[in-house]
């Protein structure tokens, strides 16, 4: 489906019934990366999940989104769509707009996986995730799927702005915005993630003033590597 918001075209999903769940998908990915999650909540939830702009069959900016401009254009796209205090899960990218988001939004609940909120280095970030990517073994079309929409030639001459983007989003620091979360907010990280360090979720547990974090076995994307213990924890929580 297709949504029209700041002028630009957003393709998303929805599907279920019940509470209102947003999912988030991370840097050069798509709406099939948050799939999983998405189906093993809707029995009871109803599901929401777009590409944002510049990924997936989504419209690319005409300039340099950053994180307050993602924000904003998501909370239109909920407006639209008369979703209001949702339930927000947010993955890596997905994360960091989730934390802005749930600073200067109302979210019943908020989910963070293995998200940034500090500066990072651009190449290094994009080189790590799809190193992660890798090691997932029964996700090797998600992985492909990644290497060709984060590390191609032709992605990059395509989408110049979004190399833009990227700078923009990662050198953005997200402390101040964390410290005023005020909905119940679960922290899931995975032990070996080289993209993000498992030291940052304790730092972002320290700032989030009602939250709480778990430790898994897994790499940045250990919510997919230990995905059914996940919707046990995420049902448990919503």
């Amino acid at each position: 489906m297709l949504k029209k918001i700041h002028d630009l075209e957003i393709n998303y999903t929805q599907y279920g019934k019940g509470n209102d769940i947003v999912l988030l998908h991370g840097w050069g990915q798509n709406i099939e990366m948050m799939e999983p999650l998405g189906k093993n909540l809707s029995e009871s939830n109803r599901i929401t999940i777009l590409d944002f702009p510049g990924f997936g069959s989504s419209q690319t900016p005409s300039f340099a989104y950053n994180i307050s401009d993602y924000t904003n254009l998501l909370h239109d796209f909920l407006k639209e769509l008369k979703i209001d205090n949702p339930i927000l899960i947010g993955h890596s990218f997905g994360g960091r707009v989730a934390i802005n988001y749930a600073a200067e939004y109302n979210v019943s609940k908020l989910v963070l996986l293995a998200s940034p909120f500090r500066s990072q280095t651009k190449n290094g970030l994009k080189v790590k995730i799809l190193k992660n990517l890798k090691k997932i073994k029964l996700l090797d079309g998600l992985a492909e799927y990644a290497k060709k929409h984060m590390g191609s030639n032709d992605y990059r001459m395509a989408q110049g702005v979004m190399r833009e983007i990227l700078v923009n989003t990662v050198n953005e620091n997200l402390e101040e915005k964390a410290k005023r979360i005020q909905a119940e907010t679960l922290i899931i990280w995975g032990d070996q993630d080289e993209a993000v360090p498992v030291s940052e979720a304790a730092r972002l547990e320290e700032l989030i003033p009602n939250s709480a974090k778990i430790i898994l076995p897994g790499t940045h994307y250990c919510y997919l590597e230990n995905l059914s213990r996940v919707i046990s924890i995420l049902k448990s929580f919503i």
